[in-house]
């Protein structure tokens, strides 16, 4: 399947999977007795003004362009959150030519690394667009682990959260923040998951993880936010961090990740015991 099919295919059935969570009081729709439950292609057709065949073939993936007017208001009729709604234009092609052509690199540029060597006394780490792990510090070594001992192929922070057990210890909310993940990866990919390092890491994912096939076919989408997490670490024990995600403005396609301790608990002593008392984990 090429790139182009791919992407339809993510459309037309993240259209579907939307319309069948959607439930028929929801929509004002009065129950039926006969038949499958949960709305119909073709209420979906009446509601948005969009022709039935039309609607049909984006289910289907089929080879057409959808107009910015027609996703607007398929979004209005399957209630589709911003996030969502932003999400169906994206795969539509309604984007930055850049999201489309912007490198995925193995390594980030010698500033970024340097900048996450500055703040050493946190925890930080630098991702490509595939969730490919850049860069990290030496307090993300200790943190984690080091990563260069980690197979190359391997050092994808998706791939570690659903294939690394010491990760599911260290992660107390692991299905949350799991299933958080994935949802922010594919509103983050978009139409992204057509390129190759894309379908070649959910495909592996797919084959690998039970637990990632069910998040990844609920088709759930979440833009990042910062928030407080808590880690249960094997050697310092429990660690409140705030957790932190910024672009460079010269490669806004990387995002480095920094967890800073929580000031009220006891993880600065924590955090800084583990630091300076030496290797990664």
């Amino acid at each position: 399947m090429n790139a182009d099919a791919t992407i339809r295919r993510e459309l037309g059935q993240f259209l579907k999977t939307r319309r069948r969570q959607l439930t028929r009081a929801e929509l004002g729709l009065p129950a039926i007795r006969k038949g499958p439950p949960g709305v119909r292609r073709e209420e979906i057709s009446y509601l948005s003004g969009v022709s039935i065949t039309w609607y049909s073939w984006l289910e289907q993936g089929r080879e057409i362009m959808p107009s910015r007017q027609v996703l607007d208001a398929l979004a209005r009729a399957l209630k589709l959150s911003v996030e969502e709604h932003t999400y169906i234009r994206l795969l539509a092609g309604y984007c930055d030519p850049q999201l489309l052509s912007e490198p995925s690199p193995q390594a980030a540029p010698a500033h970024v690394q340097r900048l996450l060597d500055a703040v050493g006394g946190y925890p930080a780490f630098a991702i490509a667009p595939d969730w490919t792990v850049a860069a990290w510090n030496d307090a993300y070594a200790a943190f984690y682990r080091d990563l260069s001992k980690v197979p190359t192929a391997d050092r994808n922070l998706l791939w570690l959260i659903f294939t690394d057990p010491y990760l599911r210890e260290l992660i107390p909310d692991w299905e949350f923040t799991s299933r958080r993940h994935v949802a922010q990866f594919r509103a983050e990919a978009g139409p992204r998951l057509g390129q190759p390092s894309f379908m070649r890491l959910v495909e592996r994912l797919l084959d690998s993880s039970e637990a990632f096939r069910a998040c990844w076919e609920s088709r759930d989408i979440e833009r990042f936010a910062s928030r407080q997490r808590i880690f249960h670490h094997p050697v310092v024990g429990e660690l409140h961090m705030d957790q932190h995600r910024l672009a460079p403005s010269d490669h806004p396609h990387l995002r480095l990740v920094i967890y800073t301790p929580v000031l009220t608990t006891d993880t600065p002593e924590r955090l800084r015991q583990l630091i300076s008392g030496g290797p990664g984990i």
